[in-house]
């Protein structure tokens, strides 16, 4: 009646030894470390920096405990942070020698230092929050102006070429402020071009009027559209921070809108704030222009931008460009590494509606001509690509240059992050040190410890035997939720530790309600193992119901709460199903052990009730 098959009881064992198992890294810690990721788009990550990096360190005599790229760059863990503070100054001097055109970034980390047999098998630890970590907290605000400056800019030369490709007659196109004038002789032509604008261009609301001298049309932006551009600038802004922020190698970053214009961003664990800021201010984005030959020719290039290009023999040359530009990087909306062809590498991008109008006319206008394509970095240009238009294309188009295939993968990458929608401004900046994530991590620690202790002395006081059995049980739940939040991967935080403690409490009530069946079969006149058997069986759909209506709770706080609600959510849940497994199959493979055989029941006591 109580006895469990063998094969449960290996399961059982299993769980809780891998439980252990991904529940060990947590108490390793972690080793100061720092990290070297590439500062420019053109500057790849690989093996051989990775190889510079540790001869740089051997000939300064800075000793380090390990080595290893990924993704995010170059991390090289040491055994105290003196030693850390020592490799960052030496890295820096030896990899960017020239202060005012960094090419990596040199920043101070933290790694999980637990062993690599554990990490072969992906046992890691949690990830701790801002307040248990420590790291940098920054609120940033958005020109909101800027963006609907750029959108107006951006119509300006929608409406240019829409006039163009109409053959209205115009007296100039111009941005005044937030709106659009275009200036008119003739109030035919401007009900021509209202037309025009109207029909394809629905993001504007036009009004006539009369300068004196000219008619006018002016253009502005709708009001639903104005809201758009500002919800877009946000989201676009916080999509690029997220790809920014990889770089740090930033476990579980937040990075969330606060209110209409601002950005919180949380990095846990990032200690040099210069470095997060370098980061997070970065600016890389694309221009299309043409080339001035008679300038490249005669070396004449007086009134124009020049910029050095890389060629494929690995020289650099200069190439001078026309002010004008053709399209902007924020009108590409898809990039692809792929091969032309020549099986060549090159990138296949693809552009907006306006983008694709003022690319077609140009390639049209402009038949045999050099074209190159600019990338903008921390206010720098580079000449990626330098092309003869061989014809007229739009929206789809292939940049080739003097590429690798990886050098395209990363084109690709950074041209479908984008550049910032808009500018931001850092209002407020918090640092919390690792010395009080760690204050915070022993006071919850010692919370969660206190209360385990008080339960287990009550239930044991309370039920006796199977008072203690539920603390076994209540034990095992609490090693299995630890290991679930670290094979997710989740963020553990302060809320996350109050969870914890809150679903000891809410676990053994399921132990109550099934201790409490047990005692009312034994006064009812049952045998030991009758009671034992009703009392899990019967207490079951009371435990499951209460426990349903609990995580519909806990999923409504995870669906719409938001950042420590939602920490508080995510361990609240998982201890729920994490207590139904401990509670009710743990504890009664445990009793089964011990009463599971009719012989050895000579007494079953639970608190004042007994059988003979």
């Amino acid at each position: 009646m109580n006895r469990f098959p063998a094969w449960k009881y290996a399961l059982i064992g299993v769980v809780i030894l891998a439980a252990f198992l991904y529940t060990v890294p947590n108490f390793f810690g972690e080793s100061p470390a720092v990290q070297v990721s590439s500062a420019k788009s053109t500057i790849k990550v690989d093996t051989a920096l990775m190889t510079r990096v540790e001869d740089i360190l051997k000939k300064a005599a800075v000793a380090y405990t390990g080595a290893q790229v990924d993704a995010t760059g170059v991390r090289v863990r040491f055994a105290d942070p003196d030693t850390q503070l020592k490799a960052r100054d030496t890295l820096e001097r030896a990899l960017n020698p020239d202060a005012a055109d960094k090419a990596y970034t040199v920043a101070l980390n933290l790694l999980p230092a637990s062993p690599r047999w554990l990490s072969a098998i992906n046992a890691l630890p949690m990830y701790l929050g801002l307040d248990l970590r420590g790291g940098v907290h920054f609120l940033l605000q958005i020109d909101m102006q800027a963006a609907i400056t750029k959108r107006v800019e951006n119509l300006a030369a929608d409406v240019r070429g829409q006039l163009r490709e109409k053959n209205v007659r115009h007296g100039g196109v111009s941005r005044e402020g937030q709106t659009i004038r275009v200036r008119f002789r003739e109030a035919a032509t401007r009900e021509g071009a209202r037309a025009a604008i109207l029909a394809n261009i629905p993001d504007l609301a036009l009004a006539e009027r009369d300068d004196g001298q000219d008619l006018l049309l002016v253009a502005s932006l709708k009001p639903e559209v104005h809201k758009r551009v500002q919800e877009a600038a946000v989201q676009q802004n916080i999509g690029t921070l997220h790809k920014r922020v990889n770089e740090l190698g930033v476990a579980e970053p937040v990075i969330q809108q606060q209110g209409a214009d601002r950005i919180v961003v949380q990095l846990p664990g990032v200690q040099d704030i210069a470095r997060a800021k370098e980061i997070l201010g970065r600016t890389a984005t694309l221009e299309v222009r043409l080339v001035d030959e008679p300038a490249m020719q005669s070396g004449n290039t007086v009134g124009l931008d020049v910029f050095p290009e890389r060629r494929r023999d690995g020289t650099v040359g200069m190439v001078p460009t026309r002010r004008q530009v053709i399209v902007t990087g924020d009108q590409f909306i898809g990039a692809q590494a792929t091969f032309d062809q020549d099986n060549r590498p090159a990138v296949a991008v693809e552009l907006d509606q306006a983008g694709g109008r003022a690319m077609r006319v140009t390639t049209r206008e402009n038949l045999k001509r050099l074209m190159a394509i600019i990338l903008f970095e921390k206010g720098k240009g580079e000449a990626i690509s330098v092309a003869t238009i061989q014809g007229e294309f739009g929206s789809r188009f292939q940049i080739t240059g003097s590429f690798t295939p990886s050098e395209t993968n990363n084109l690709a990458l950074l041209i479908r992050a984008g550049a910032l929608a808009a500018p931001m401004e850092i209002i407020e900046e918090r640092t919390i040190g690792p010395s009080l994530g760690r204050d915070n991590i022993q006071k919850g620690f010692n919370a969660t410890m206190w209360g385990f202790i008080a339960i287990v002395a009550f239930m044991t006081a309370y039920y006796s035997a199977f008072g203690l059995i539920s603390s076994v049980a209540l034990a095992v739940n609490l090693l299995l939720l630890v290991a679930l939040l670290s094979l997710l991967q989740a963020t553990l935080t302060l809320p996350g530790i109050a969870a914890i403690a809150l679903t000891l409490g809410m676990a053994i009530d399921a132990n109550v309600l099934i201790n409490e069946r047990i005692r009312e079969e034994l006064r009812g006149g049952a045998t030991p193992q009758a009671a034992i058997a009703a009392g899990y069986e019967r207490a079951w759909g009371t435990i499951l119901d209460s426990n349903i209506t609990t995580l519909i709770a806990g999923l409504a706080l995870l669906i719409f709460g938001q950042g420590p609600v939602r920490g508080f959510a995510v361990v609240h849940c998982l201890g729920i199903l994490t207590s139904m497994f401990s509670a009710v199959t743990v504890s009664r493979a445990i009793v089964n052990l011990v009463y599971g055989h009719r012989r050895r029941v000579g007494k079953l006591a639970i608190g004042n009730t007994a059988w003979k």
